[in-house]
């Protein structure tokens, strides 16, 4: 079962990504592009999972049975 340890363990991974990406990006004049493509890439995918596992690990409406009909009374 996941828990909030997820959440700083992949924090972790995508700033080492990051740092990596920055120091090995390649030379040359479009050096400033691709360190900024990697980086901006590497965080909104670590947001967009975050966000979505954050929304599953605590929702903000809890789910109903759908086998009860609320307009029937029971004889």
């Amino acid at each position: 079962m996941a828990n909030g340890w997820s959440l700083i363990i992949g924090l972790i991974v995508i700033a080492v990504a990051s740092v990596v990406a920055w120091l090995f990006s390649p030379k040359g004049e479009n050096q400033t592009l691709w360190r900024s493509t990697l980086i901006l890439s590497f965080v909104s995918c670590y947001l967009m999972w975050a966000i979505t596992f954050l929304a599953q690990w605590h929702p903000l409406i809890s789910p109903k049975r759908a086998d009860i009909r609320p307009d029937r009374v029971p004889q």
